[in-house]
């Protein structure tokens, strides 16, 4: 009895120690990334020289609102547009193709399944670098290049394997006796997919849109090797516009910056329920 007692004792001990250390571990992750996107805010909203005069973390004397009217005014919102545009049609393209490649490979049994499906896990680890000039000579060659189209499709590319092993992951959660009810009814597999399957993997897409989302957003590399013309350029390559001529402007740059996170952070503010979702969905087995 005595040892079932400290045992007992023993337990909630450990689980406040855990906890403790949780918190400790979560605050300090909190503050590491706070104090970069506090340093981002005030210091958008100060003239060019004031960080060499102020502290960095203090208080903008005055705030300085000019930075963000250069930055709207001087073609900001063309940035946006075409990095919404590039980033909603890369999204769209990645989430139907990885959805109808995950649903076989997680629900049914074929022939070289186990092997196809070692090949795109295989993909997830092909560095995008390089990929680029291979790319850049395959755009050219197919007349894309210094287009938006040409960001589409390594956009798509390097989604999808990442992509496809989740949902194949999440799809395999899904009772199977959902389907054979189905069948009995008349359902064929092409029905049971949009009607059955893809409903309950809402939450796993959102996931998905998401984190690619992010990444996509703010991918620089296939941008700028991709885009010559200003005309045409994403918000990535939007800091390049706002240098000064003899110096650079830290203060604008970071207004860039800010404008640049805000539709993100509001995003995953919108989104965040389905995103805890998504990634506890799988889990657990349904």
């Amino acid at each position: 009895m005595r040892d079932k007692k400290a045992k007992q004792a023993k337990g909630p001990k450990k689980t406040s120690v855990a906890w403790t250390i949780a918190i400790i571990l979560a605050l300090f992750w909190m503050i590491l990334t706070l104090v970069p996107f506090v340093f981002m805010i005030l210091n958008s909203f100060r003239k060019q020289f004031d960080m060499l005069q102020q502290g960095v973390f203090h208080l903008p004397d005055p705030w300085y609102f000019k930075n963000y009217t250069d930055v709207i005014s001087n073609g900001f919102f063309g940035y946006f547009l075409r990095s919404i545009i590039v980033v909603a049609v890369s999204l769209v393209l990645m989430l139907i193709i990885s959805a109808f490649a995950a649903y076989p490979l997680s629900r049914m049994n074929f022939k070289f399944r186990e092997l196809i499906y070692a090949g795109v896990v295989a993909m997830m680890s092909v560095p995008m670098h390089v990929t680029l000039i291979p790319i850049f000579k395959l755009t050219t060659d197919l007349g894309m290049y210094d287009s938006l189209k040409a960001l589409i499709g390594p956009y798509v590319a390097f989604a999808l394997p990442m992509s496809i092993f989740v949902l194949v992951a999440f799809m395999k959660t899904i009772p199977r006796e959902l389907e054979e009810a189905a069948e009995i009814d008349g359902c064929n597999r092409f029905r049971n997919f949009f009607t059955i399957i893809l409903p309950l993997s809402k939450p796993g897409l959102a996931t998905l849109a998401i984190y690619n989302g992010v990444a996509m957003w703010n991918e620089f590399a296939f941008a700028n090797t991709l885009i010559q013309s200003p005309s045409k350029k994403t918000l990535p390559l939007a800091l390049g516009q706002f240098k000064g001529e003899h110096a650079l402007d830290i203060p604008i740059i970071l207004s860039v910056l800010t404008l640049s996170v805000l539709p993100m952070i509001i995003l995953f503010i919108v989104f965040q329920d389905k995103l805890v979702k998504g990634m506890m969905a799988g889990a657990v087995k349904g």
